[in-house]
């Protein structure tokens, strides 16, 4: 047998090694709910070094939107495995999977762990491609009769007077709408995303604010809170612009009925707060935030928990396809987007967390 390359441990990796190699945040608590250590995914969660969380009171560190969580916490040892827990990381509310498990050998001591709820949706992109293909189909199917009759419509109305082509006009204007709601259908049924390169965040949105504004025909007031030394992100420029385009329209729409209308558009690096995602079985962090606001009055709450699944929309003659694409195209780029209503700031945000390009790409 020959012997094992130099750069391979000949010993198998220790406890430490393991935790310190996990892709979710894990807490080592006393019988006091006092923080005893953490592992370095704990620290980019929670934005604090192991060193500075040890000592804590758990109750303390993690902000719980829910109080019987932190209450099970204080009088009960026992396992806990909950999923969709709402938490405040900082100024930003997460959905987290929480287990606590007792150590049998060490009474009153837990081991908590915590990870990004969204994280959880990766299991079920596939199950959703498949739902998604059979739209898409259907798109091609509908796209030939539709062009055939466009065609006739024109062959028609040439031979009709000026003042009779009304009709012939309606079924061409129908039928271009119905082509652009199709081609909206495919794009979110589409399987390869596009090849994402490092690029400038702020140009994509200024080009995307320049596109609204040009197709709307009005100035639209966007307040800039731009943070300038952040790093090129790892993105498709196309599809981010279009992302951009999508969010800075339906934020002008919400808020058009206001007296003061407001569009805020904010980026910053989340040091600490990172989500991650996996590529190719490996995580990726997400540290590069942009926010779309607009002090509207919100997305209707029947529909609130469904507004990135196709044909869903609060719009009277919306088509629901708008913020499905917008999801996909963000997580094409291995990114994730999420909606919050402050409804006591009286503002909704959007807010899309993407990778930072690394260096030497």
């Amino acid at each position: 047998m020959s012997a094992a390359p130099d750069s391979i441990p000949a010993q198998p990796p220790g406890a430490a090694e393991l935790i310190a190699g996990l892709t979710f945040a894990m807490l080592v608590v006393t019988p006091d709910l006092v923080i005893h250590s953490a592992n370095p995914a704990a620290e980019s969660m929670l934005g604090r070094s192991a060193k500075r969380l040890a000592g804590r009171d758990l109750t303390s560190v993690l902000d719980f939107s829910e109080p019987h969580v932190a209450e099970h916490l204080r009088r009960n040892s026992e396992q806990l495995l909950a999923r969709g827990v709402p938490m405040r990381l900082g100024d930003r509310a997460v959905l987290v999977n929480l287990t606590v498990s007792p150590v049998p050998t060490h009474p009153g001591w837990r081991v908590v762990t915590l990870s990004d709820a969204g994280q959880g949706e990766r299991f079920g992109n596939e199950e959703r491609r498949v739902s998604l293909r059979g739209p898409a189909v259907l798109a091609h199917e509908i796209k030939n009769p539709l062009a055939a009759i466009r065609g006739a419509a024109q062959l028609v109305a040439r031979q009709l007077d000026e003042g009779k082509r009304d009709l012939t006009n309606l079924i061409t204007d129908e039928v271009d709408r119905i082509a652009q709601l199709i081609d909206r259908m495919q794009r979110l049924g589409r399987e390869k995303p596009e090849p994402v390169a490092p690029l400038n965040l702020h140009a994509a949105i200024h080009r995307a604010v320049d596109t609204v504004q040009a197709a709307s025909g009005m100035k639209l007031a966007v307040r800039e809170e731009f943070d300038p030394s952040l790093p090129p992100v790892m993105a498709n420029e196309g599809a981010l612009v279009q992302v951009l385009i999508n969010l800075l329209s339906n934020a002008r729409d919400a808020c058009a009925g206001q007296a003061q209308p407001q569009v805020v558009i904010r980026t910053r690096f989340v040091a600490g707060l990172v989500m991650n995602v996996f590529r190719l079985g490996r995580p990726v962090k997400l540290p590069i935030e942009v926010q779309v606001s607009d002090n509207g009055p919100g997305i209707d709450p029947a529909v609130e928990q469904h507004i990135f699944e196709p044909f869903v929309s609060s719009k009277p003659n919306g088509q629901g396809l708008g913020l499905a694409l917008v999801q996909k195209l963000v997580r094409d780029m291995d990114g994730r987007i999420s909606h919050e209503r402050d409804t006591a700031g009286g503002w909704t945000h959007f807010r899309i967390h993407l990778p930072m390009a690394r260096q030497g790409d």
